[in-house]
């Protein structure tokens, strides 16, 4: 690629190494880029931006020549499981310059996306505030990638995904300047569609596509707790009773814009597109979020099922008592923990001795071969350690006596701390240790209604057990009924490269017909944007495609994600290691 022209402070790199790297990120893909750049600072962003779009036309597509279009695409961790942060043509890095935590304050922070959460955690905890909606690869992960791809984890069950901490975004958008983005009242709304610059005509452009599509919209918001499939439309406008915290905040009781007047009734948050956006839409260089408060108290009620069938009443049981978490992993899992105990009590805190006990009940299991079907975790928090004992008791009394399920209350943070680091690495575990196989989560994000568990899980395991070569292990969020699969698979068998799209079609048709959605948390990235067809209507996937064209009419952000992706490409970048 010719970068003549191009003025940067910082670094750029064309190494066969360092593209190899870049080629690969934690899901089934390999695209090896033409070039990695390291910006050093916005203005490095906004000229790459301006470079990019005053030279697409002259490096235009060469499909025969296998020539990539040039783009640009964030990359902070590399740990996204879809192949978000994946191109063939401009690489951006952020952890290498953008990797600042900026400011703490007394209910927020202020990052590059470039900083580790790990980082990023302990400058909030020093102040005693938390970002709950850090997903599971908490070690690994980028606040970049958090807000890329709406991130969520064990704590969204009570306090949301990402997208409900976003105070501000800086992002640099298709016509190479900055921008801030924030919650909007009305009559700021108003303000901003009157500016007779991009800004405005992307205030505009959205505000009439949503408004007077605004019922179609509404009726294709997936019914789910939890997705992040395709763009969020269904929340960009904004009714005064939410921008208002003391009205009520009942949704239901505000007319659509057409009904009432979007400009005295409705503001808007652009943020809500940006956030799960996976780069596609402008690139953020600055994040503001709103933290809370952690409870003091923190206490498991550990149980092992045995048999599947009770799970979504054993579940809506719990859920009355309202868990922080509640988080499951399967006796698979449970398994690759104590088969590369090392490397898992390494992550742990504490005596290395003392921890090797602490799996020493799991061991017995697996060896007299009485392990779970299930582990499930749930974690009760309080300001009040004596309201958590309670709660603990009578959910431990329930289980046992209605679901004649085994538990076990966990004394302490370090005995806690076993069973969420067994959750938490398992897909490190699996990646590290699974020899010539490969993890390959390509259906590792479903989610469906709790109520619809007994139904669900027979029939993901009948369809996963259509390929008896398919060894897979189950992890995920029990009280969302969102589920990660991980399968293993050898890519230089044809026949597993083939079972990709075959399992897939199936799995993504019955997640469909249960009104869940194929993206609960990991986003669309190469492996799901061809199938969301099947969860949204064509007039939706036209919607997505005009919101895309409006905020980046020359297809410079990361392109193939969330519009314009196919399955034959992605089929064709499937990694041969």
């Amino acid at each position: 690629m010719n970068l003549e022209g191009l003025h940067i402070k910082g670094d750029i790199t064309t190494a066969d190494a360092d593209r190899v790297r870049y080629s690969h990120d934690a899901s089934i893909f390999e695209v090896k880029p033409e070039v990695i750049i390291y910006p050093k600072d916005s203005e490095d962003v906004k000229n790459l931006v301006r470079w990019v779009g005053e030279h697409k036309a002259e490096q235009p597509f060469d499909d025969a020549q296998g020539k990539p279009e040039i783009s640009l695409t964030a990359r902070s961790a590399g740990s996204d499981m879809s192949g978000g942060p994946l191109n063939d043509s401009i690489i951006l890095d952020f952890t290498k310059y953008f990797n600042h935590v900026l400011e703490v304050g007394n209910e927020y922070a202020v990052t590059e996306p470039g900083v580790y959460y790990r980082d990023f955690e302990k400058e909030t905890l020093a102040k005693g505030l938390l970002l709950p909606s850090y997903p599971a690869s908490r070690e690994i992960c980028a606040m970049g990638g958090i807000v890329a791809n709406n991130s969520g984890g064990e704590k969204s069950l009570a306090y949301g995904k990402t997208e409900k901490y976003i105070e501000e975004l800086n992002v640099v958008l298709s016509d190479g300047n900055e921008y801030v983005f924030r919650s909007l009242t009305p009559e700021e709304l108003e303000i901003k569609k009157s500016q007779n610059d991009f800004e405005g005509q992307i205030y505009r452009e959205m505000h009439a596509l949503i408004e007077s599509n605004y019922d179609a919209i509404q009726k294709a918001k997936p019914d789910v707790s939890k997705n992040s499939a395709g763009y969020n439309l269904w929340d960009v406008l904004v009714p005064i009773n939410e921008l208002d915290p003391v009205r009520s905040r009942a949704r239901d009781s505000v007319a659509s814009p057409k009904d009432r007047g979007a400009a005295t009734s409705y503001g808007m948050n652009l943020n809500k597109l940006f956030v799960g956006s996976q780069g596609t839409l402008g690139l953020v260089t600055k994040i503001k979020f709103k933290l809370i408060k952690p409870k003091k108290y923190s206490k498991l009620l550990v149980i092992f099922l045995n048999d599947l069938a009770p799970l979504g009443d054993l579940v809506n049981e719990v859920m009355q008592f309202k868990p922080e978490s509640f988080e499951t992993y399967d006796d698979q899992t449970l398994k690759l923990a104590i088969r590369f105990l090392p490397d898992l009590i390494k992550k742990m805190k504490g005596s290395a001795l003392s921890l090797f006990f602490e799996f020493t009940p799991e061991a017995i299991m697996i060896l007299t071969g009485g392990l779970p079907k299930l582990v499930l975790l749930a974690e009760f928090t309080s300001d009040d350690e004596s309201e958590v004992d309670e709660k603990l008791a009578k959910v431990q009394q329930i289980v046992e006596s209605k679901f004649k399920a085994k538990t076990h209350i966990t004394k302490d943070s370090e005995e806690a701390e076993k069973y969420w680091t067994i959750r938490r690495e398992s897909f490190a575990l699996l990646r590290k240790h699974v020899g010539d196989k490969h993890t390959a989560p390509f259906i590792d994000d479903v989610i469906v209604h709790v109520d619809q568990l007994p139904t669900f899980l027979p029939k993901l395991n009948q369809l996963v057990g259509e390929y008896p070569g398919l060894t897979y292990t189950i992890a995920g969020h029990a009280g969302d009924a969102n589920f990660h699969v991980i399968p293993l698979m050898d890519f230089h068998n044809e026949a597993n490269r083939q079972a990709i799209p075959e399992l897939s079609e199936k799995v993504y048709d019955l997640v469909v017909s249960l009104h869940g959605s194929i993206t609960a948390e990991h986003n669309d990235g190469l492996i799901r944007t061809p199938y969301l067809g099947k969860m949204y209507s064509p007039e939706i996937i036209e919607l997505f495609k005009k919101t895309k064209q409006i905020f980046d009419p020359q297809n410079i952000f990361n392109p193939r994600k969330k519009v314009g992706g196919t399955l034959q490409y992605s089929l064709a970048h499937i990694s041969k290691e």
